[in-house]
């Protein structure tokens, strides 16, 4: 297994050159990507912004508006060098997508148009052997189809997940035994129920409320929940009158 590079915070979270934006993400890439990530940023106009963790995504992009001239691409800060790295040139090829194809309505997000940039921009990076085995070749088994967002790739979350620092007491989704519980970053309780595929039918606790939770996330397996027990109307002590 690949030595992961060190993780180095930058000093500002948001660049806007394409110097002030290689020097932004330079401590989050792997090392030998950092060249060509120079390059690339430096196609169309960016604005770049390393983001707090969010649950819900790993990048997004915001393409120019009126008053706004740069492509606004924003990446979570806490992602290891080889999920930025992808991430990272996912966001870009949104913004290289609008680039070529600008005055066209109805482009989809991850449709066609932007399918054929991402395998362009992402295949100099597979080419190029600076990534651990594992993370090539679910890149290039991606670049047959790109998946619309990393998260939803099997194999390559799991090739990428090789490389996360662990977390005591988490686990993915679809390994719960069904009717075991679990919550998610400390907050409401579950109860696990079948698989639905990609996703697993989830019950919130109290309620019942079914939600559909992808098999890959990652959350904590907890104990099963006391039964409400019926609450006894105090009685007055002796000498005490009601």
């Amino acid at each position: 297994m690949a030595r992961m590079p060190i993780f180095r915070p930058a000093a500002g979270r948001t660049a806007t050159t394409p110097a002030g934006i290689t020097r932004l993400v330079a401590g989050h890439l792997p090392p030998a990507a950092c060249g060509y990530v120079a390059e690339v940023v430096a196609r169309q106009p960016l604005e770049l912004t390393l983001s707090r963790p969010r649950r819900t995504k790993l990048g997004d992009h915001r393409p120019p508006s009126r008053g706004v001239s740069r492509h606004r691409i924003t990446v979570n800060d806490d992602l290891n060098p080889y999920a930025f790295l992808t991430t990272l040139l996912h966001e870009i090829a949104h913004a290289a997508t609008w680039q070529r194809h600008r005055g066209r309505r109805r482009l989809r997000p991850h449709g066609p148009e932007w399918q054929l940039e991402f395998g362009e921009i992402l295949r100099p990076v597979v080419e190029a052997a600076c990534l651990p085995a594992t993370v090539a070749a679910a890149l290039a088994r991606s670049l047959e189809r790109p998946a619309a967002a990393t998260c939803t790739d099997r194999e390559l979350v799991l090739a990428l997940a090789e490389f996360d620092r662990p977390v005591a007491g988490r686990v993915r989704v679809e390994s719960l035994a069904e009717n075991s519980y679990f919550r998610i970053d400390r907050g409401t309780i579950f109860r696990a129920g079948p698989m639905l595929r990609s996703r697993r039918a989830c019950f919130q606790l109290p309620g019942g409320r079914e939600y559909r939770v992808h098999g890959l996330a990652i959350v904590e397996p907890v104990d099963p929940p006391a039964p409400a027990g019926r609450q006894r109307r105090a009685r007055p002590g002796p000498g005490r009158r009601g």
